[in-house]
């Protein structure tokens, strides 16, 4: 204050303004990105996401105003910032395109927390050893049930047919009308690789399977770890520990999962199951409101007793439908 001024006598003109941190004034707007060039999410690793952008390899974190919008392998991303691929280089994911799929899995049948593995997908190929580990048949009725919730494509793929035939695993699924291929060791995988070019698959299996092996088999640069049967519990040691899609040399992707041990269903809603029978979803016109389509309300019995479509059908969608709420160990 100057000799000779009162504090009174000074105004608002006379005082000083401290300067706050940063000169721009806080918004609400967020940047529109709108140089953002679209790519593709082919890996996850502990806050970095590699991704595909026009044919290069990029790493990218993913940038604040998204928040908790989960990024996941099979999403198509907008990346701005170093996009060269150049080592030690990040780009920022700011935006993450609708998805015309999710596959999802819950820890187990009460926790309802879902989660999603992958995004975009097309079909889910389904693989299970006959032999060496035994298969899980709740499991694999656990994978349709999320496959035909997510509006996937299933594809049941059998290994190891050198040590056992398919033919009574096949007979279980005969009436749900999977499609399926069988591979053993040193036969081809032509088969396998035709319902796979040009369409984005995702495998899933528990670990033993031989999952990993088609994946080395089919992408020959993916060097993916493989891992061996334990003889006393006759379960595999997990080899993937995250979801990574690999470019087909033909065309299309595969993403290779880690080996699960249970695929909860908690978020899956049973009327979507029925979408996969449509031999059996126009008869359920005549159900009461809420149907389980497992009681004896349930109008599929008549429909099914008219010849409109098989019992074994009817006890097939049954099954998937009980799997809620039971352990899927077998």
């Amino acid at each position: 204050m100057s000799p000779g001024r009162r504090r009174q006598d000074l105004d608002e003109d006379d005082v000083r303004v401290r300067p706050g941190r940063g000169s721009r004034p806080r918004t609400k707007e967020r940047p529109r990105h709108e140089e953002a060039t679209e790519g593709f999410v082919v890996a996850v690793d502990r806050g970095r996401w590699t991704v595909i952008v026009d044919g290069v390899v990029v790493q990218a974190v993913k940038a604040r105003e998204l928040g908790r919008r989960g990024v996941v392998v099979g999403d198509r991303v907008g990346i701005v910032g170093d996009v060269t691929g150049e080592p030690d280089r990040l780009a920022r994911i700011v935006r993450l395109y609708p998805r015309r799929s999710t596959l999802r899995r819950t820890a187990d049948d009460t926790d309802p927390v879902e989660r999603v593995l992958v995004a975009n997908a097309d079909q889910l190929v389904i693989v299970t050893a006959l032999a060496d580990p035994e298969p899980r048949t709740r499991l694999i009725d656990r994978c349709l049930v999320a496959a035909y919730a997510a509006g996937l494509d299933p594809l049941l793929c059998l290994t190891k047919s050198d040590l056992k035939s398919p033919d009574e695993l096949l007979s279980t699924y005969t009436a749900l009308d999977v499609p399926h291929v069988v591979t053993g060791r040193g036969q081809p995988l032509d088969e396998l690789l035709g319902r796979l070019v040009g369409r984005l698959s995702v495998l899933v299996g528990h670990s033993g399977v031989g999952k990993s092996t088609l994946v080395n088999a089919l992408v020959p640069d993916a060097h993916r770890a493989i891992g061996l049967v334990n003889a006393v519990t006759g379960r595999g040691r997990h080899t993937s520990s995250s979801a990574v899609a690999l470019a087909l040399p033909s065309g299309g992707w595969v993403i290779d999962t880690p080996g699960v041990r249970s695929f909860g269903l908690a978020h899956v809603d049973p009327a979507k199951v029925i979408h996969a029978f449509p031999d059996l979803e126009a008869g359920t016109e005549g159900c009461p409101r809420s149907c389980t389509h497992d009681e004896p309300e349930c109008a599929l019995d008549d429909w099914v007793a008219q010849g409109h479509a098989a019992p074994e059908r009817l006890d097939s969608l049954r099954r998937l439908l009980r799997l809620r709420g039971t352990p899927d160990d077998d």
